[in-house]
Parts: structure tokens; sequence; C-alpha cells
């Protein structure tokens, strides 16, 4: 028998699907959403529902989702997904896709869910913050659901930080990733490498060298404070061994600084480092190996 049940606001229907913690209507100010009728819950048939094309997840890991299954052979659906209506006998999944398909792994014909009235653009934004807030999604799929709801919507960055309960800043960190080469997303979006590395090759403007050094990253296992220090190196100019390959940093200073450190290096025959903040403060770096060095350097310098 179906089990119906009313709710006079969407507010309370959304901190009802929610994780343990705070509720959905935390993240997205319930006032905004528009609702054209109340919301229930139903027995709805697995083959009447449709995935939704703009859910920001992609993957899915099989082997979780088997164990899902296998919790749901025994104990059920505990928390029902959550859909809207598209026409009779049609439905689309705003929350709980993970839910949807192990329920069909399991060999379940039907499944209790929410059914929401909201507007299209409503739609997406739900299913990013449901998916945020437990922590689902890669670093990618969130970058690619904010960019979708900022395309579609015309929210600008901190309007999309408000609504989805994060920092600016977080929001345009996220977007930056969608400027890493192909195959760093991939890497991002497959977790072989985290958003430690994803941010310190973002700080490399050629993309060239973002991947010699994300090549390296994966070859080597390196942590993300050596790839910080690599990344630091090339953009003193300095030469990075990756690999096998010495590799020829390009300086981030301005022109007249950098002719400033050529010619100082050719000057004492020794590498030099500069580096120069906004305000106008910096600091030069001569390193040397033994005390004939700094001997011989002084010497010059004099």
């Amino acid at each position: 028998m179906a089990v119906r049940k009313k709710f006079t606001t969407l507010g309370r229907g959304l901190d009802d699907i929610s994780a343990p913690g705070k509720g959905l209507g935390a993240l997205i100010s319930t006032n905004d959403v528009q609702t054209g009728g109340s919301s229930m819950i139903n027995e709805i048939p697995i083959t009447q529902i449709e995935r939704n094309p703009d859910q920001p997840r992609r993957d899915f890991d099989q082997e979780a989702l088997m164990e899902l299954a296998g919790s749901i052979r025994e104990i059920g659906i505990v928390q029902p997904i959550t859909l809207r209506q598209l026409s009779e006998n049609r439905y689309q999944i705003i929350a709980g896709e993970r839910r949807w398909r192990a329920s069909q792994l399991a060999g379940l014909s039907s499944l209790p869910a929410y059914i929401r009235t909201i507007n299209d653009e409503n739609v997406m934004e739900m299913a990013l913050v449901e998916n945020i807030q437990r922590e689902d999604l890669n670093a990618i799929e969130i970058a690619l659901g904010y960019q979708h709801l900022i395309d579609n919507t015309g929210m600008t960055q901190e309007r999309l930080a408000e609504r989805v309960g994060k920092k600016r800043t977080t929001v345009a960190n996220f977007l930056r990733l969608l400027k890493l080469p192909a195959q760093v997303q991939m890497a991002l979006q497959k977790r072989d490498i985290d958003m430690g590395h994803a941010r310190a090759l973002l700080s490399l403007d050629d993309p060239k060298m973002q991947i010699k050094l994300f090549k390296d990253i994966i070859k080597n296992s390196l942590s993300v404070r050596k790839v910080e220090e690599l990344v630091q190196q090339l953009k003193n100019g300095e030469d990075v061994e990756l690999g096998k390959k010495k590799v020829k940093g390009t300086s981030a200073l301005p022109e007249p600084l950098e002719a400033v450190r050529r010619h100082l290096a050719e000057r004492i025959g020794q590498k030099v480092q500069l580096s120069c903040g906004n305000n106008g403060k910096g600091k030069i770096t001569i390193p040397f190996a033994n005390e004939e060095e700094l001997l011989r350097i002084l010497d010059t310098l004099n």
C-alpha cells in the first residue's frame, strides 16, 4: 500500500531528506524556492523513474553500490529518494540516484520517494547541494555543477556561494579546476591526485608545464608539499628535474626584475633567485655549496 504523507512546506521536506547534521534548508534559502504545490511521499515503481541529466555526480563505485544493494535487500530503503514529476507516471531524480541504482541491483520493483513540485532552475541546485553535503562528489563534479548553475541561472559566484553554503573563495577555487588540462581533470575526478596537487599545478601558467609536472606526480607519487616546492622553483626560473629530464623554469617576475636577476646571475656566475611582492618588498637568494664558493661570490660582489 502506498504511503502518503503531506508536507506543508518545502523547507520541512528538505530537512527530512537530509543527512545527519544540518538540513538542506540551512544551505538553500527556502524563501527563494518557489513551489507549485504540496510535497508528499509515495511508493514509486522503479521503471517510472529516470535519472536527472544535469545530476552533477557522474561516477558511481560499483563495489559500493553492491554493498548498498545488499543492505537494501536486508532492511529496505532507509531514506526515501527525492523526485519531481515530469508527466503522468514519469519522474526525474533530484536526489538519491545512488539509492535508485542500488535498488535496481537489489531487485526492488518500487521505492519510497518524496515528490517535489519545484522550478526547473532549482533541480540542479538541490541535487548539487544534496551531494556536496554528503561529500559524494569529486572535485571536478562539484566544479562542473557550480559552472552549470552559473551558466544556466546567471548567478554570480557570490550568490552561488550563499546558496550552497560555501565561501566565495571556495567556489572560485573549484571553478579554477576547470582550467586545468583534461588529463589532470580526469586524474582529479578519479582521485589519483587531490585538491592540493591541483591547486599547486594551477600556480603554473603554462599548460605544458602543468602536464609535465602532473606526470611526475603520478609516476613518483609526489606529495603536495613536494609539488609546491617544485612549482616555486619553476616560477623562480630554476631548472627542475622531472622524470629523467631537466625542465627549465619560467620566471613569473616582471621583465625588468627578471632582467636584473639574469644580470646578477651572469655577473657572479651563480644561480640567483629573486622574488618581489606587490608592495615592492622582496628578497634575493644566492645559494652556495661551500665556504670557498661563498668567498668567491663575496669577492665578485665587492
